[in-house]
């Protein structure tokens, strides 16, 4: 990922150095436990423990020139971890195991933490549309279908659905976790020729993984899960950053992203103030969508394994997870500084809808006098027409056609927005997770 987009603490968890540590783990515990097994003379172990290298960047760019000679990157680091070990005890280190039972274990462990970073941030940001819910539930604005004007809702009402979608999300990546954190040394081709099974459990345990079965690989149908869950995370950001472009648009102006001191909107125009993050927000969830279909097609893989995949997850599921947190925490600050324009959305409500917004109010009125649904619905369609075309409230031209005999008392309460919202309330039931 380009620094651009990589948050510091997720770019140093995808780092070699972060990478060939949790290997290195994996090597160190799986000797331990064939110790315990009585397979590895105690006392060696104790030492490979006491000797372990640091994992720094001396040691990646050794693993890295070694590379150069053995042409497998696993082996050249079981090589240099040896080397710096010493022997005889270095000898003992991979010791019944093939590279997948470390590199697959080491890289499930590495994403399990990754994705609870994921889950802190996604719930920061279902808080942050849930507080912005809440402080907005009876600010009125138009709600609009096919991009047109339809009937009233409130700012509220937008957040809060935001925030029920991100809640789904956190839900999908809570089980993608629990799908990722799992882990395997179980051989060549998981049968576990050369391994006692309570190695694997000895490991799995310590990394706070769970064994499962597999071939020489786990499963990728696990690692597409977490993409997934990136995935529709990012396409919820995208839903919410949309809207803000919608709603800032110089003909709508119902809402507007936080501007800075200093900050630019054009280095043309001083005047505009443009949707920039969430213009990058949308763009940015193209390319997590773009990840899930790679890792969808690294799932099916030759017969015990083979290593189209390999190359394919370096990229996508550090960039993955790193984009995912660079989103979330970006849209986090957008929903708590969005800046919204109550006065503006209410004069598009009444104004310069006029008042169309109100017409199925209208229908409905004139059914409930004894008219056929399809007689009233021609009577404000054509109604409508005439507002529009003669720039006119749409309630003076109800008021002045002769088919239309409501009194004012009805035709008030259908042009009331607050009897429209009355039940704006529900949507703050829905989320229960607000204290």
């Amino acid at each position: 990922m380009i620094p651009r987009y990589a948050p510091k603490d997720m770019a140093e968890l995808f780092s070699d150095e972060q990478r060939f540590a949790s290997m290195l783990e994996v090597e160190l515990l799986a000797a331990e436990a064939l110790a315990e097994l009585d397979v590895l003379p105690r006392e060696d172990v104790r030492v490979l423990r006491t000797r372990q290298p640091v994992i720094d960047a001396e040691f990646v760019a050794e693993v890295n020139e070694r590379e150069r000679i053995t042409n497998h990157d696993t082996a050249a680091f079981v090589d240099v971890v040896q080397s710096r070990v010493g022997m005889p005890e270095g000898a003992w280190i991979h010791y019944g195991l093939t590279s997948s039972d470390v590199v697959d274990t080491a890289l499930c462990h590495v994403l399990t933490r990754a994705m609870d970073v994921v889950l802190v941030e996604a719930t920061a940001l279902r808080d942050a549309l849930t507080r912005r819910a809440v402080a907005s539930i009876d600010l009125a604005i138009t709600g609009r279908t096919h991009g047109m004007h339809a009937e009233p809702t409130t700012y509220g009402a937008k957040f809060s659905l935001f925030a029920l979608q991100v809640d789904r999300d956190l839900e999908r990546a809570r089980r993608a976790r629990a799908s990722i954190a799992v882990g395997k040394l179980s051989g060549a081709v998981g049968t576990f020729s050369n391994i006692d099974p309570s190695v694997e459990a000895f490991v799995c345990e310590r990394l706070g993984l769970v064994a499962v079965p597999a071939t020489q690989v786990i499963a990728r149908d696990r690692h597409a899960e977490v993409l997934y869950a990136c995935a529709a995370l990012g396409t919820s950001i995208e839903q919410f950053a949309l809207e803000v472009r919608h709603l800032a648009r110089s003909e709508v102006g119902e809402a507007e992203e936080p501007f800075t001191a200093g900050q630019k909107g054009s280095s043309a125009m001083p005047h505009k103030r443009n949707p920039v993050l969430s213009e990058r927000l949308c763009g940015l969830s193209r390319v997590l969508r773009g990840y899930l279909q790679a890792g969808l097609e690294d799932v099916a893989l030759w017969h015990e394994r083979d290593i189209s995949h390999s190359s394919v997850e370096r990229i996508i599921l550090p960039d993955a997870l790193q984009l995912t947190v660079y989103m979330l925490r970006k849209a986090t600050g957008l929903a708590d500084g969005l800046v919204l324009h109550p006065d503006r959305a209410l004069e598009n409500l009444t104004v310069h809808s006029l008042g169309l917004v109100f017409s199925q109010s209208v229908l409905l009125a004139l059914i409930e006098t004894g008219l056929s649904r399809d007689d009233a619905y021609r009577i404000v369609q054509a109604a409508s027409r005439r507002s529009v075309e003669e720039r006119k409230n749409f309630r003076e031209v109800i008021e002045a056609d002769s088919e239309v005999t409501l009194s004012n008392e009805v035709l008030a309460r259908a042009f009331d927005p607050q009897r429209l919202l009355a039940h704006r309330g529900r949507f703050l039931d829905a989320l229960t997770w607000r204290t």
